[in-house]
């Protein structure tokens, strides 16, 4: 199966670098996923360090991004930030509604590879 590359959702210039969001197919989840990156002034020019944010339970990849005011001192240290969206959402599974904690939008970081 070959992967499509992600698309570009929406992109604006901060800091002298960009802010960019980004959706994807992911075979993991069977959904479509999001990432947000921001890339610092340096990035044009060379390789920088990259900061991966994984948001607590509920969050998207925009909470972070858009509340945090990270990207001023992203772009003064020259280190890029990738911030995706953990949680799959738009599942449709049974009770998953049911509480905000537990089902959609309730990421949790579980490197699983069989039901329990």
């Amino acid at each position: 199966m070959t992967q499509a590359a992600p698309e570009l959702v929406a992109s604006n210039k901060c800091f002298d670098g960009w802010l960019k969001r980004y959706k994807h197919s992911s075979t993991t989840t069977g959904t479509e996923m999001v990432f947000a990156i921001y890339l610092p002034p340096q990035a044009q020019t060379q390789p920088v360090p990259v900061l991966y944010w994984l948001s607590g339970l509920t969050c998207t990849d925009e909470n972070f991004m858009q509340k945090a005011g990270a990207q001023r001192v992203a772009a003064e240290l020259g280190v890029a930030i990738v911030a995706p969206d953990t949680s799959p959402r738009g599942t449709d599974l049974p009770g998953e509604h049911d509480s905000y904690d537990f089902g959609s939008g309730a990421g949790f970081y579980v490197n699983a590879t069989e039901t329990p």
